[in-house]
C-alpha cells in the first residue's frame, strides 16, 4: 500500500507504470506478508515445470534444484514482526534443506544464528577436495547497510552454478552495471564469477579483461549438473538429481 501511494512525475503509481505480470519488468502485489507462500511457490514451479521434478514428498531434490539453478532472491526489507522472521526463514529453508530442523528454536534467536552460519566467506575453497568453488550464491542470508547495496547484492545473489554462458553474461551485465552505477567501480569480486571468457559481458569486455589480467584470473570448469545431495547425510540418492 505504501508503494501504491507514491506517484511519479506523470502522476502514475508503480502499479500503473509497470504491467502486473510475473515476468521481467512486471510489478505485482500478491498481498500482505501472509501471502509470502507465493514466493517459494514460484520457485517450486520452476523445478516442477522446467525440470519435470515431482513435488510431492520431494523436498530435498526441489530445494537442491532451486539453490543451484534458480536465480531467485528474497528481500524482506525491515524485519519487524515475528511472523516476518518466520517467513524469511521459510524462504531460506527452501534452498538449504539441512537447516529445517533448526528452525524450531526461538524465532529471533534462530534468525541471529542463521545470519552467522549462512553468511558466506569471500572466495571460499572446498576444504576437503582443495578445489575452488565459486560463491554462487555467496550467502543464504546477509544484511546490507543501504538500499543501493541491497540492489547490487540482489543482482549478485541471482548468480547460480548452473548458469549457461548466455545466462551468466546477462547476470554479470546486471551486476556490473548496477555496481558501476551505485559504487562507481567494477565489483572487486568479479573474477570469482567468471568461469570462462564466454561469461564476460560483451559490453564490458574491454574494461573487464585488463582487470582479470591484473588479478591473475584463470579459467574454471563449468558445472553442468551441480548438486549438494551426496555431500551431507541423506536418504536421497544422487540419481534423483543427476541423471
Amino acid at each position: 500500500m505504501a508503494a501504491g501511494m507514491k506517484k511519479d512525475k506523470d502522476g502514475k503509481t508503480i502499479y500503473e507504470k509497470y504491467p502486473p505480470n510475473f515476468d521481467a519488468g512486471g510489478v505485482l502485489n500478491v498481498g500482505s506478508c501472509v501471502a509470502n507462500s507465493h514466493i517459494t511457490g514460484a520457485a517450486m514451479k520452476v523445478a516442477n515445470i522446467f525440470a519435470t521434478l515431482p513435488l510431492r514428498g520431494n523436498y530435498e531434490v526441489i530445494a537442491d534444484y532451486i539453490l543451484n539453478r534458480v536465480g531467485a532472491v528474497a528481500w524482506p526489507g525491515e524485519l519487524i514482526l515475528r511472523r516476518r522472521h518466520l517467513s524469511l526463514l521459510a524462504v531460506i529453508a527452501w534452498v538449504s534443506p539441512w537447516w529445517l530442523g533448526r528452525i524450531r528454536q526461538n524465532i529471533v534467536g534462530c534468525l541471529s544464528a542463521a545470519r552467522k552460519k549462512m553468511t558466506g566467506r569471500y572466495g571460499w575453497q572446498r576444504e576437503k577436495a582443495g578445489e575452488y568453488e565459486e560463491p554462487s550464491p555467496e550467502h543464504l542470508i546477509t544484511v546490507v547497510e543501504s538500499k543501493e547495496r541491497a540492489i547490487i547484492t540482489m543482482a549478485k545473489l541471482c548468480i547460480r552454478k548452473n548458469d549457461t554462458p548466455q545466462g551468466r553474461q546477462l547476470k554479470l551485465t546486471h551486476y556490473i552495471s548496477l555496481h558501476k552505477q551505485y559504487m562507481g567501480t567494477l565489483p572487486d569480486d568479479l573474477h570469482l564469477f567468471i568461469r570462462k571468457a564466454s561469461d564476460i559481458p560483451i559490453f564490458y569486455k574491454k574494461e573487464v579483461m585488463p582487470y582479470l589480467e591484473k588479478v591473475g584470473w584463470k579459467e574454471k570448469p563449468v558445472l553442468t549438473l551441480p548438486t549438494l545431495i551426496g555431500t551431507y547425510p541423506s536418504e536421497v540418492p544422487i540419481e534423483a538429481v543427476v541423471h
